[in-house]
């Protein structure tokens, strides 16, 4: 199946979403949103910060996958936000020898979102993307509810960095994130303006 590109309208796209500190207590508490899709019909995203209680390999047993993969291998699956939470998505970089996984869509730098099942049998056996990330479920907003949530401070972007995203350093990507932009989180407070 040939690749799809996402088109860009709107400047969210392929950049981080970071939340703000009036954001504890919720669902997107201290998080990191990677945005694909940004639009004037809502925005898409994938958290890539919150790891969830289950191994890559508990998860190939249930999807009756053999995992082939060395006992090293990575095993994080992250949520991805609380849209459709049973539904898959990898992140990931470019293939090896370009293969095309089915239902993938092609981002930016060299990103890919794939949904199909193909990629994750060639991941169990060791022939998967390089980097990549099992996510369940996404963050997602409808038209203008994001830039009205931006409006109120809850939000502020920055570029997405390939290295961030696929760092394990869970619990410091919201302070990595900031420092790309010369701040750290602890500067903000929910009276400021997005940045």
């Amino acid at each position: 199946m040939e690749q799809q590109t996402q088109s860009s309208t709107f400047g969210l796209n392929d950049q981080f979403l970071i939340a703000m500190p009036q954001l504890s207590d919720s669902f997107f508490e201290n998080s990191v949103i990677y945005m694909w899709q940004h639009s004037d019909e809502g925005a898409i995203g994938i958290a890539v910060n919150l790891p969830l209680p289950i191994t890559l390999s508990e998860l190939f047993e249930q999807l009756g996958i053999d995992d082939e993969r060395p006992s090293d291998s990575p095993q994080t699956v992250l949520c991805g936000g609380p849209v459709e939470p049973n539904k898959g998505f990898i992140l990931h970089d470019s293939a090896p020898n370009s293969k095309v996984w089915e239902a993938t869509l092609n981002l930016k730098n060299s990103l890919f979102i794939t949904t199909s099942r193909d990629i994750l049998e060639d991941i169990a056996k060791g022939k998967g993307p390089r980097n990549y990330f099992v996510v369940l479920g996404c963050a997602g907003w409808g038209p203008g509810q994001l830039e009205q949530e931006i409006t109120e401070n809850s939000w502020f972007s920055c570029p997405a960095e390939k290295e961030l995203i696929f760092s394990t350093e869970f619990q410091n990507k919201a302070k990595l994130a900031a420092a790309s932009l010369g701040f750290e989180l602890s500067q903000l407070s929910s009276d400021q303006g997005s940045c």
